[in-house]
């Protein structure tokens, strides 16, 4: 099964300098078979819902689902939501358990804590992270902590990007764009795009409270936007994505104190590559051989070769077939990758060549309102026992 958030209600009240303005084309969570062969995906479903379920994270069992609703228009403080959803193991079909208060405006990401007891939830609008304890059926408790951003705002201009670029966004407040946890699970991380820093938090795992590291945060060059970061399976780099730079970062990560210091900058884009574009989304490979870095308006995915030491090699860049990727993922085999062209209105399917990194296009189209993220679902993998 692939589930597939999207944005499926407009975004309004926006400040000027918001440049990703989605009109809701989406339905809630598209639902689909999955043909394990070929890639090509068959609608199964819709769980409609107009409060923008734009990121998706499924638990290690394969039975609850968690969506970000991006809204900003619950309580006195104007928040936005996180959902709960059993899954179904005979159909896939989704129940909702619950939803309850992000800790703030405009929820855009989330991640499971590796423990399987909490949601980490990064608020954009609000600029704050939120920690949501998962209940053993599932269901989500409040917040067990808030975190606000609070530093000088980013420069308007980045300091690396690419010549005459007007890629220009979000550094008018704080941001928080992405939230997870190290591989080990003793710190978190999140990235705030207004302020260019990725901070770092020691995680209490039995009272789900953040603590501020020492030091307590990272710093990107002035404008450039951290968005997204991804580790790599050695837990020890860390590769941080930067919006309005355009490039990506190579941290070497101390799993026992915390800390990430720089080793590398690399563009996300190909060499020669004039004018303005958005990054988006990053991954690397089950197997830590690939890296791949999402480029909107240049409408591509960079792709990286990782060496003995995590250091990047360009290997070239594909064409999503659509527009405005803002995201993408591999299936459970790491076969095949999908891509979500929000501005398109499709997910586009691609086979991964193991050797090499490369994607080559399978000739898929999956039409989808407005589509933000997919996750997936294996039906006929067991269950972990004791897990729900």
């Amino acid at each position: 099964m692939a589930y597939v958030g999207t944005f499926s209600s407009p975004l309004k009240d926006m400040l000027p300098t918001q440049v990703d303005l989605p009109p809701g084309n989406g339905r809630g969570i598209h639902l689909f078979l999955v043909d394990r062969s070929t890639g090509a995906m068959r609608p199964a479903g819709v769980f409609e819902s107009g409060t923008s379920p734009n990121c998706l994270a499924v638990n290690s069992a394969g039975t609850r689902l968690y969506s970000t609703n991006e809204t900003d228009r619950v309580g006195e403080n104007n928040e936005g939501t996180v959902s709960a959803f059993a899954i179904n193991r005979a159909d896939g079909q989704l129940t909702l358990l619950n939803a309850v208060r992000s800790g703030g405006a405009g929820p855009t990401y989330l991640s499971i804590h590796p423990s399987g007891k909490f949601v980490l939830v990064a608020n954009y609008f609000g600029g704050s992270v939120s920690v949501l304890p998962i209940m053993p059926d599932g269901r989500l408790g409040d917040a067990t902590d808030i975190k606000r951003d609070a530093g000088t705002i980013g420069s308007k201009k980045p300091t690396n990007a690419p010549p005459g670029t007007f890629a220009f966004s979000g550094h008018d407040r704080t941001h928080a764009h992405m939230i997870q946890s190290d591989p080990s699970g003793r710190f978190v991380l999140h990235a705030d795009l207004g302020l260019d820093r990725i901070f770092i938090w020691k995680f209490d795992e039995r009272a789900g409270v953040l603590t501020p590291n020492d030091p307590p945060a990272v710093s990107l060059p002035a404008g450039d936007g951290a968005r997204h970061f991804a580790f790599h399976r050695n837990g020890r780099w860390c590769y941080s994505i930067q919006e309005e730079g355009s490039n990506v970062v190579l941290f070497e990560f101390n799993p026992l104190l915390g800390t990430l210091v720089s080793r590398q900058t690399v563009s996300s884009l190909p060499p020669g590559f004039a004018g303005s574009n958005f990054c988006s989304e990053i991954l690397v490979s089950g197997d830590g051989g690939f890296l791949y870095a999402g480029n909107r308006l240049h409408d591509s995915v960079g792709i990286f070769s990782v060496g003995k030491h995590g250091e990047l090699t360009f290997v070239g860049d594909e064409w999503t077939r659509g527009n405005y990727p803002r995201s993408f993922n591999f299936d459970p085999t790491g076969e095949l990758f999908y891509v979500c062209n929000q501005r398109a209105d499709n997910v586009a399917v691609f086979r991964v060549n193991r050797n090499t990194g490369r994607l080559s296009f399978t000739g898929h189209y999956i039409p989808v309102g407005n589509p933000s993220h997919i996750v997936f679902v294996d039906l006929a993998k067991v269950p972990s026992i004791g897990r729900i």
